[in-house]
């Protein structure tokens, strides 16, 4: 019996990499490779990269002089291992990588990964295919729907993208120039893959995109539809029992979004909306577009229509001219909202980018201090928000098996991993646990129905939280 052909994908960064990297799975899934998480033994192997973090070239780079090495293994053994470079690197870098790592066979931006079969068909040695033009075709059109079988794999959680892109053009970040102008799916095509997921075992989609509420996809009505409206629909897809959103603008926060987090049960009470900065200076430099006032309305508004809503939110720590007194503003709009968790970092340059040609650098001195207050300061208050729950009742979505025999892990609606003892079939449903204590980022306790098992002590391995300072 032949060999099946094997692929191994790395994923870096973002959510919506993540997606990627499950619809590269499917795609090749139709040339009949089977997925492996030993990248030695693959016959094509798939960094799907992400630009945003700093040095992530560097880090592509060293794990292509890995891959070398492997390459040079399985020609050996006579097979003809594949390294494709996909993702955010591929689109801003394009030729230069297989210029500089001539084991790269292929390089694929993030638009045109739909035709990876046909990209590895082209490649030749000495002759690498790259592919990096934003095509006029919609790629979903040419994706297969995911497969029953990847889909159960995968657990009762997924992403779907719904709007990819961004037109803010802020100072600091390479995603329009990476992922290009805003799109947006249509609804039935969204409708088709979220019905089709929950058919398939699926309890719960985040839609996900570059600036996800600047959706306005085509409805059935021909109409274009902005997110909320979009979130009203796929509430009503049977099966469906939660609904999330991330990453969100404060731009584009319209009233069709506050009256779905007003109406929807099964929207959750939890908004990811990135700020960057406390002082109003600042986010002029960066091009946000809104200020600090302007963000603050925005979280009235979301708190007006859903009292226990709460926010994270992203921070970038020493842009070029921040002074002591702009990094204080940014505290002080901290300690005024309250953060259920953030991610933060510190600026570092994007080659192409406005910021990167800006001569007023922070000291990383000064940058190290600033972040490590910051942290100090977000660490303080997701404690305290984490706390609040102990003794209190909590709807917790049951999603896998945990480490110790009989236990199980879920989430609550604000993201935190919940452990208790339970039998295996309240996998994929919600129910209320009452809990009793606390470890770092993770909550245990027992069913309230009578389906639990005895309570259980704290987890001896606490579970890393979703939402972390180094996005990690």
């Amino acid at each position: 019996m032949d060999r099946p052909r094997k692929l191994h994908v790395k994923s870096y960064g973002c959510q919506m990499n993540v997606y990627d990297a499950e619809r590269m799975v499917d795609t090749l899934a139709r040339d009949d490779f089977v997925e492996t998480k030993d990248s030695g033994d693959a016959d094509v192997v798939i960094l799907n990269t992400c630009h945003i973090r700093e040095k992530a070239s560097e880090k592509v780079y060293s794990e292509l002089g890995r891959l070398r090495d492997l390459k040079d293994a399985a020609a050996r053994e006579g097979r003809d291992m594949k390294i494709v470079v996909a993702g955010c690197v591929a689109q801003a870098e394009g030729a230069e990588i297989v210029r500089r790592a001539p084991v790269v066979d292929v390089v694929v931006g993030p638009q045109s990964y739909h035709h990876l079969p046909d990209l590895l068909r082209q490649a030749a040695p000495d002759k690498p295919a790259i592919e990096t033009e934003f095509p006029v075709a919609e790629k979903f059109d040419f994706l297969p729907p995911p497969r029953p079988q990847a889909i159960r794999s995968r657990g009762i959680t997924s992403f779907v993208t719904v709007q990819e892109g961004c037109d803010k053009f802020c100072t600091f970040c390479v995603v329009p120039y990476t992922r290009g102008q805003e799109s947006s799916r249509p609804v039935r095509a969204i409708t088709d893959d979220v019905r089709r997921l929950a058919e398939h075992g699926v309890r719960e989609i985040s839609l996900i995109g570059q600036n996800v509420n600047a959706f306005h996809g085509e409805g059935p009505d021909g109409k274009a539809w902005p997110l909320g409206r979009l979130l009203e629909h796929l509430a009503a897809v049977p099966g469906i029992a939660r609904l999330r959103y991330t990453t969100s603008h404060p731009l584009d926060v319209d009233g069709s979004l506050i009256a779905a987090h007003r109406d929807l049960a099964a929207l959750m009470p939890f908004v990811h909306l990135p700020v960057q900065s406390g002082s109003d200076r600042v986010l002029a430099a960066m091009n946000r577009r809104h200020s600090v006032a302007d963000y603050r309305r925005v979280i009235d508004r979301f708190r007006s229509a859903c009292g226990e809503i709460a926010f994270s939110s992203d921070f970038i720590v020493g842009f070029p001219g921040e002074t002591e007194d702009d990094f204080a503003a940014t505290l002080a709009l901290v300690e005024q909202i309250g953060y259920a968790g953030a991610y933060s970092f510190k600026y570092s340059p994007r080659p192409g980018t406005p910021a990167a040609e800006l001569t007023e650098a922070v000291d990383k001195a000064i940058m190290d201090e600033r972040l490590a207050r910051l942290q100090n300061l977000i660490d303080e208050q997701q404690a305290a928000f984490n706390r609040s729950f102990v003794g209190r009742s909590l709807e917790v979505l049951f999603e896998h098996h945990g480490r110790t025999p009989g236990q199980l892990v879920g989430r609550s609606a604000y993201l935190q991993p919940v452990h208790v003892m339970a039998l295996a079939d309240v996998i994929g449903t919600v129910q209320q646990v009452a809990i009793s204590g606390l470890e770092r980022y993770s909550f245990f306790g027992s069913l309230t129905a009578t389906t639990a098992a005895p309570a259980i002590a704290p987890p001896t391995r606490v579970a890393s939280p979703l939402i972390t300072h180094n996005g990690a």
